[in-house]
């Protein structure tokens, strides 16, 4: 019986990876990645040389049949990874493991990196009960989902482009009110993170002064949250 390991590889520095999954990786009869050149560098710089597939959202529904497949019927260890991060947490990765279990086979997540939890930690906003979001829809469905988290009482955490935090931020003003605590979390584990905290407003007056770069972890506290203290000024 073939084995699916889910291996989280860093957010951002290389050294943010366990002894347990570079063993994995060396390991592996094949890994599974999201952009095999994207985890060709982590692979080179700790020297490992298993052979890669490619496995993203544009070809996951074709190649999961085939995958699931060759792991049983050859008793393969492989090893599923995401550019960055735990695969399916906002990644590919669900469709397989559910279809890996739904065939028998044993199904392995390792712990290791995901952007959210440092994020939420270094916010300061409440972390003992959060929501995790991901992406909000791009178009259908985004407004009624914000209107639906207007009474959230948990830290809602979002991940966001660069291109669109302003925008976001502008939503999420409208939906929970201006003077709601939030933080910007970004480049987590990256030489130029950051996290700016503040109010919404004072977070949409700081990227609109501020070009928003590198990738987001977004947070804004429920409706329970107490205002910040110290607004960074």
């Amino acid at each position: 019986m073939g084995i699916l390991y889910v291996v989280p590889t860093p957010v951002g520095n290389l050294e943010d990876i366990t002894m347990r999954a570079l063993r994995i990786l060396r390991e592996a009869d094949f890994i599974l990645a999201e952009d095999t050149r994207t985890t060709g560098n982590l692979l080179k710089h700790y020297d490992i040389h298993a052979p890669m597939f490619s496995h993203h959202k544009f070809n996951e529904h074709q190649t999961l049949g085939h995958t699931v497949e060759r792991i049983a019927a050859c008793g393969s260890h492989a090893a599923l990874v995401s550019d960055a991060g735990t695969p399916s947490i906002s990644d590919p990765g669900f469709l397989l493991v559910r279809e890996a279990v739904r065939a028998g086979l044993q199904v392995v997540c390792l712990p290791g990196a995901t952007a959210f939890v440092p994020a939420l930690v270094s916010s300061s906003l409440p972390s003992e009960r959060f929501v995790f979001e991901g992406f909000l829809p791009q178009k259908k469905g985004r407004r009624t989902r914000l209107m639906q988290l207007g009474e959230e009482p948990r830290t809602m955490i979002f991940y966001e482009s660069p291109y669109r935090v302003v925008k976001t931020l502008t939503q999420f003003a409208e939906a929970f009110g201006g003077e709601r605590p939030a933080a910007a979390a970004r480049e987590i584990s990256k030489l130029h993170e950051e996290c700016v905290r503040g109010t919404l407003n004072e977070l949409i007056a700081h990227f609109t002064k501020n070009e928003p770069r590198g990738e987001f972890v977004l947070l804004v506290g429920g409706t329970d949250c107490q205002p910040f203290v110290d607004n960074n000024e």
